[in-house]
């Protein structure tokens, strides 16, 4: 029948490894934005630094429901790319913030405007090309593109800042991640058009794309009317399905954020690593947790396939997922040199790699739960407000460790045991509240 559609989800992982590439950036440079002003650094406290991690992800979970309302207007070919471009110019004027908080967090924020593009844009993107069997493990492909984009900050930003020196390294390693998203632009208007409009597209496949829809969808063109018919934002908070994506968002997505933004840090002050050897566990965290993207987004295929239906796929494939992050409770546990030596790090580090690798698979299967239960028109603002939701968690978590680690500035280790037990607990009791809330989805069929 063609696979055309898989060329459009491998787009969508390389956007997504620029969009965390580039996130990615700041976590590697807080050793050296923390370092006191007569060592040569920039002299901030952790509460600084969470300020503009926190703000950042405050626009850019504003930037996300809007994103999502303006994608589903103007179209996903357009939306991404305009989105890559907002968020690669001001990642790379992040460059010339010199050592003011402000400043760093009013370019930061702009980025983050850009960056809530992507996952709007993506997810609605996968809706038009797949059919609902497949989605998971599509969203499931890009989505790995968050750890690989991570790797590649972890060996290139300590290797930048080795190669150059902390200044000018850390400006060189703003500017020259922002530049690569150009690159992608090239070949995202090469290759992509909506499957109504793509000569590449052969009929046999378009036909399996829509496989699952009315057969009026098969007529050409059904995806631009169905922007046309776009839902409103309060019509969509109506239904509690709406409610499910927003606590599913609201209570992990924070989670993400925190490993993203302070594992350096948790390692070089539980271990004291360096920065340079801070890179190779942050780079195995984040490429294991490729594995449970996409391991997690072929379970619910799995079970489809074998008669179980897709809703009941999709949630038994969630219950388990949430379990494993309960192994977070033992990170400190394990990070005990005391009790295991010169191994503390590796048990403590694998551990992490669980709670990462569930994490993907958890957000592989949240973001697929969109398109289960909503038409097409309105991937792109639920998808959104999520992003609302899962930035305004992501913005408490941000300012919950920074309070912490300056509270018990003298035994980081409390401050990052009590993290890691939040991160354990979210994601059950999120599925706890999914599942309620999805008992009473509303039939959106005539909608």
């Amino acid at each position: 029948m063609g696979k055309y559609r898989w060329v459009i989800v491998t787009l969508l992982l390389f956007s997504t490894t620029i969009n965390y590439m580039d996130r990615q950036v700041i976590s590697y440079l807080k050793d050296f934005f923390s370092t006191p002003v007569a060592k040569g650094g920039f002299g901030w406290s952790n509460s600084d630094y969470s300020n503009v991690t926190g703000f950042f992800t405050l626009f850019y979970a504003g930037m996300t429901v809007l994103a999502g309302w303006f994608i589903d207007k103007i179209g996903t070919k357009l939306g991404l790319a305009l989105s890559l471009i907002v968020w690669s110019v001001f990642g790379m004027l992040n460059a010339f913030a010199g050592s003011a908080v402000g400043l760093h967090i009013v370019i930061r924020s702009l980025f983050g405007i850009g960056e809530g593009g992507n996952f709007p844009a993506s997810i609605k993107t996968v809706a038009e090309w797949f059919p609902k069997k497949e989605r998971a493990l599509a969203t499931g492909i890009f989505n790995s593109g968050a750890n690989i984009g991570a790797m590649v900050a972890a060996l290139f930003v300590p290797s930048c800042l080795l190669y150059f020196g902390n200044d000018p390294g850390w400006k060189y390693a703003y500017i020259l991640t922002g530049a690569i998203g150009f690159l992608w632009l090239i070949f995202w208007f090469m290759l992509y058009n909506p499957p109504s409009k793509h000569k590449s597209l052969s009929k046999a496949e378009y036909d399996y794309i829509h496989s699952d829809d009315l057969p009026a969808a098969h007529v050409a063109g059904s995806e631009d009317v169905a922007v046309e018919n776009k839902m409103s934002w309060g019509k969509l908070l109506t239904y509690p399905q709406t409610w499910a994506f927003f606590v599913g968002k609201f209570m992990t997505d924070g989670i993400w954020w925190f490993m993203l933004f302070w594992l350096p840090d948790y390692l070089k002050k539980q271990f004291h690593m360096t920065p340079d050897q801070v890179k190779w566990p942050t780079f195995i965290v984040y490429g294991i947790a490729i594995l449970g993207s996409t391991f997690g987004g072929s379970i619910p295929l799995f079970l489809i396939n074998r008669g179980m239906d897709v809703k009941k796929a999709r949630m038994t494939a969630m219950f388990i997922i949430a379990l494993f992050p309960l192994l977070l409770f033992s990170t400190q546990y394990f990070a005990d040199a005391a009790r295991f030596g010169i191994y503390a790090s590796t048990l403590a580090v694998g551990v992490i790699c669980i709670g990462a690798a569930a994490h993907q698979a958890w957000s592989a299967n949240l973001f697929t739960t969109v398109s289960d239960m909503f038409p097409k028109r309105a991937v792109g603002s639920v998808t959104g407000i999520g992003g609302l939701a899962g930035g305004v968690g992501g913005f408490i978590i941000q300012k919950l460790a920074g309070f912490l680690t300056d509270l018990y500035k003298d035994t980081p280790q409390t401050a990052y045991g009590i993290m890691f037990a939040v991160c354990a607990l979210a994601y059950i009791i999120s599925y706890i509240i999914i599942k309620i809330l999805s008992k009473n989805a509303k039939d959106m069929s005539a909608a």
